[in-house]
């Protein structure tokens, strides 16, 4: 795992991303030295689904009267 990956291009990109991490940590497919880098790619997931939830929202909000 490599936190050096593009940013995903859609959040359904990232989930499954994210998915695929959770279960090789799940199934202990990763080797320790791989761990601190599975993390820093969660993180950076993670805070890419969060920004774009938040923009959605902030669009949601404004077609409401």
């Amino acid at each position: 795992m490599s936190t050096e990956k593009e940013r995903p291009t859609s959040y359904e990109e990232a989930m499954e991303e994210l998915e695929k991490i959770l279960t090789a940590l799940q199934e202990n497919k990763l080797k320790v030295s791989e761990l601190e880098a599975a993390i820093a790619r969660s993180k950076e997931l993670i805070e890419f689904c969060r920004g774009r939830l938040r923009n959605t929202e902030d669009k949601l909000e404004d077609l409401l009267p």
